[in-house]
This record gives C-alpha cells, structure tokens and sequence, in this order.
C-alpha cells in the first residue's frame, strides 16, 4: 500500500497509507469525536473545505448505509482515520468504507495517530494541512501554500441549485438552504409539513411570495461573515411576523443580520457528545455539533436576544430566543443525524410556534412553558416505551 502523508502549515507531519483517491488535497484540518455515524458525517456539507480526523479508532466497520446520507455525496475534501475497517458488517451495508470513498474519489490517509493530532489541534488550534503521496516532498514550498489556503464562499459550492418540495402535509415551511443536512426537511415533513427548500442565495422576497407558514435556515459551512448578501436577505426574513428557526450556520446568520458579531473558535465542536443547557429549563441535553465560529451573545443587546442556550464545557452561546419576535436558533443540531436525539423536541417547539402565531401576538408565547409541556411529554412517553420493553 502507497504512503501517504499528512502535513500541517506549522511543520508537523504525519504518515501513513493512502486507502483511496491519491489525488492532492489541502484543506482545513478539523477532528470529530463521534464513534459512529461516519457516513452521516462525510455527507454533511458543513464540512465543505475541511479534512476529517475521526478520533474513534476503528471506522467503517458497518459499512455504508447509504439511507443515512445526509445529502447526496461526500462533502468533506478528505478523510484522516487510525485504522480503516476492511470488512462491512451490517445487514444494512451496500459496501465497504473504502469502496464508497474510491467511487467519490475521496482521499483517505489511514495510520495516522489520530489521538497525537487531535492533542495538536486542541493546543494549537484548527490549522491547514495537505495529504499527498508525494515522497519528494518540500516543506519551504508546502507550507506557504498552506498558510494561503482560504476555504472561501463555500456555500454557494453545497446549496441546492433549484426550488424543490418534501414531504405533504398543511403546514408550509420554508428552508434556506445555505448547507442543509437532509434530515432537516424529513424531520418537519413527519411533523405534517410540506416543506419547500430554496437555493441560499433566493431573495427574501421569492420565499415571502410563497406565503409560508414558517421559515428555517439551515446549517452550513464556512465563515458566516462571508455570507454577506445572504444575510442583507435574512434581515427582511427577520423583519416579518413569520415564525423563524434557524439551525448552525443559520443561527450564526441570523445573529449578524442583527448586528450580532461572531468569531472563530480555537478548535471547533465537532461530534455527537456535547451538553448543551437549556437556560429556560435547566435541563442539560447531549447534542450533535459541527461549527467552527461561534455567536458572541454579548454583542446583541436584550431588547433583540437573549441566550437560550450555553454550551456547558465550555460556556459559548449554543443559542438565542429573540424578544418580542417568533424566532429562535440554536447553534446544536436537533436533527441530530448522526447523534442522540435529546433536543429533537425542539422541531415540536416551532410546530406550537407556528400554531400559536395563528392566535397570538407575534413573539409572545411563553417558551419555558412550552418547552416544559413538550420535554415532559417526551419523558414520560419514553417512560412508558421502556416498560412496555
């Protein structure tokens, strides 16, 4: 098997064996601590522009399930594993690991001590790197091209290129798509919705014509501050008395087409182990992340938004009920493909949003009650499944 080496902009390399495409690759380097749900991962276009370290050190071992794809095809630019499976073993499985990232011609790097770059990623923060198999190599030529390395306007590369419908039911949702994970529009789509994706950059106006019943902005990739057109559109999405709920990159938008002001995290968070605590509640969910910029709450004053949200290993904004508007975000994903399923509960919440906008004043449900009623209602269902089993 080929070599293969993984080389950072700060010098360091790492080598292994190329278990796929040879093809050369420089991207953001980013590690996820997810044990499963790889191909959910690979599939999710917020990893446009980065490289993949999974730090679980055996991946692929069930296969590909390519029901669990989160979008059509591959996203990430490479993938960075300890040991890739050789063997699928899942009655679910359509092929193996690597037979899935040769037929999209994704460059895999297996061998690498995943444990030693992830301590290096977590002490020096997220950093550019190149996988190549060139054994000729030169470190005075590599990394000046690894410094320059700017992943761009990536959004415009994984959002829809036209108008498309899921699901029939009646209510109408609308969704942004600036990145989305397709579980999204499933998830509102079980809940009786018809909903209708559109391309990021659609007029605020084109998705008002369709008179929705609510909007969402997806998740996505990238810098949010990039997305400068995007956000002058949500803005007048904003403006509206229509329920909004905006996930990830969304909620990052939403933020700054406020005033809000975001930045970049040291390292990101990345996986599907990271409690969140309702601030409503005071109850803690596990959620399933995938960001590498964040909301600095304290720049949007209390008569915009509130924190709704704090990531509790950290202390970061996880998201923000907006006052006086039918409107929040949170920077976790609910859908939560691939991960627990904690805050599913907060699709039910902008379905009752949705449903008391028809009867109330704009912004003026009462959220802890709300979250309250759902949360113990999602308990204690779960309480009578388990003694039934």
């Amino acid at each position: 098997m080929k070599k293969a080496f993984l080389i950072l902009e700060n010098g360091t390399v790492f080598e292994g064996r190329a278990e796929s495409s040879e093809r050369e690759v420089i991207s953001e380097i980013v590690f996820n601590t997810s044990m499963t749900g790889y191909l959910e991962v690979l599939t999710d276009p917020s990893y446009a522009g980065q490289s993949v370290c999974m730090t679980y050190p055996l991946i692929g071992n069930y296969g590909v399930c390519r029901e669990d794809s989160e979008s059509d095809g591959p996203h990430v630019d490479a993938f960075i594993v300890n040991e890739l499976s050789r063997l699928d073993s899942n009655f679910r499985s359509g092929g193996t690991l690597k037979d899935y990232l040769n037929e999209y011609d994704i460059p895999c790097i297996s061998g690498v001590d995943t444990r030693r770059l992830t301590k290096l990623l977590r002490e020096s923060g997220t950093m550019n790197g190149m996988i190549t198999t060139a054994e000729d190599y030169s470190l005075e030529e590599v990394i000046p091209r690894l410094k320059a390395y700017k992943t761009g306007k990536v959004v415009e590369k994984v959002t829809t290129s036209g108008i498309y419908e899921v699901g029939s039911g009646s209510r109408k949702i609308a969704i942004l798509d600036v990145g989305m994970k397709k579980d999204i529009a499933l998830k509102l789509a079980k809940r009786g919705c018809t909903v209708k994706v559109y391309p990021a950059a659609t007029p605020a106006e084109v998705i008002l014509a369709g008179r929705p019943d609510g909007i969402m902005i997806s998740n996505g990739p990238g810098d949010p501050k990039e997305c400068t057109e995007i956000i002058k559109e949500i803005r007048k999405l904003y403006d509206t008395d229509i329920p909004i709920f905006a996930i990830c990159l969304g909620h990052q938008l939403m933020a700054l087409s406020v005033g809000g002001d975001t930045h970049r995290l040291k390292y990101g968070h990345r996986g599907a182990n990271h409690p969140v605590r309702d601030l409503e509640t005071g109850r803690v969910y596990i959620s399933s992340q995938n960001h590498g910029y964040v909301v600095d709450e304290t720049s949007i004053p209390p008569s915009i938004a509130v924190p709704a949200f704090v990531n509790v290993n950290d202390g970061t904004n996880e998201g923000l009920k907006y006052t006086d508007k039918n409107i929040f975000t949170v920077q976790f994903h609910p859908e939560a493909c691939a991960g627990p399923l904690d805050s599913e509960y907060l699709f039910d919440r902008f379905i009752s949003m949705i449903e008391n906008s028809r009867i109330e004043n704009p912004g003026k449900e009462n959220f802890r009650k709300e979250n309250s009623r759902i949360e113990d209602s999602r308990i204690e269902n779960s309480r009578i499944e388990q003694e039934k089993n």
